[in-house]
């Protein structure tokens, strides 16, 4: 019998959790958007890319792909890509 253990840092578990909301927000703004009805409530543009810089960027990634998300949306792939630039930057000054 294999034994697993799998110890998470606090920022580790947090990044899991973070990840898993913002791919739920953005399955559920996408379920809103294919609903036949116009007052159905969408999630704003700004929470889906905040809880991104939050760091969710692989949750909203994921997401984009799965859910097939504001992939045509330039100007929010623009934005995404510049929260990942400033998660990137980040990553590389915590690790210089």
């Amino acid at each position: 019998m294999i034994n697993f253990t799998i110890t998470l840092t606090y920022f580790e578990l947090y990044l899991l959790i973070i990840n898993a909301i913002t791919l739920v927000v953005f399955g559920f703004d996408k379920v809103q958007a294919l609903r036949d009805n116009r007052y159905a409530k969408r999630v704003s543009e700004n929470t889906l890319l905040g809880l991104s810089l939050l760091g969710g960027i692989i949750g909203g990634f994921i997401a984009m792909i799965l859910f097939r998300h504001k992939v045509r949306k330039v100007s929010f792939i623009a934005q995404f890509v510049g929260v990942v630039l400033v998660w990137g930057v980040g990553i590389y000054y915590l690790m210089k």
